[in-house]
């Protein structure tokens, strides 16, 4: 089995880009989406959150995304202890997925933070998600409530395009039609099919 870690910084297409890897058959380990379920009703997580951040949690409802990260949000420190809080039960989902697709060829690692935190060094080859600047920005500020003091904070945690695709195996543009980035995609996955990764 080949792993492929896929990321990109916000805005540009990844969850797209992840969702064609699944549409061509290859299992995708969703690192946001698992987050999301591990802060979700009944997450045996919950409690550890809330003594950490009273108030940010709800034992039916799960985690007040919008207080957690008001919690958070330009503290490094608090976000730090909240990660040792979630880490730990991400990575061991993770080793289940791996466990359970131990016979695919190929799997993807879809993380948006795999630079940031180390990730990068676990995988076989990294396609990093990309497209124009001004193709990010226009598509990150469309968000509801978003604002462009936000998007700057949130890039300023984040490792710089032109660093990750420096550093990728391979480059994913989705700048221009979904007809282009599928076709990207499927060669990505022939590649690492005839060649078996790095």
């Amino acid at each position: 089995m080949k792993i492929l870690g896929l990321t990109g910084s916000i805005g540009m297409g990844k969850s797209t880009v992840a969702a064609m890897f699944r549409a061509e058959g290859v299992p995708v380990f969703d690192a946001d989406a698992e987050v999301h379920r591990l802060q979700g009703p009944g997450s045996p997580l919950l409690p550890e959150i809330e003594a950490l951040h009273p108030g940010t949690t709800h034992p039916d409802r799960g985690v007040d995304r919008a207080a957690l990260r008001k919690a958070v949000w330009g503290n490094d420190e608090a976000l730090g202890r909240l990660e040792h809080i979630l880490y730990p039960a991400l990575h061991k989902v993770r080793r289940r997925f791996l466990l359970r697709h131990r016979a695919r060829p190929l799997v993807v690692l879809d993380i948006p933070l795999l630079f940031e935190k180390g990730g990068w060094r676990k995988v076989d080859a990294i396609a990093v998600v990309s497209a124009p600047a001004w193709v990010q920005r226009r598509r990150v500020l469309a968000r509801p409530g978003m604002t462009a003091g936000q998007l700057g904070h949130i890039l300023s945690l984040q490792t710089p395009d032109a660093e990750k695709r420096r550093r990728a195996d391979f480059i994913i543009d989705t700048g221009g039609t979904l007809t282009v980035t599928r076709a990207q995609v499927r060669r990505v996955i022939a590649c690492l099919s005839r060649s078996g990764g790095r």
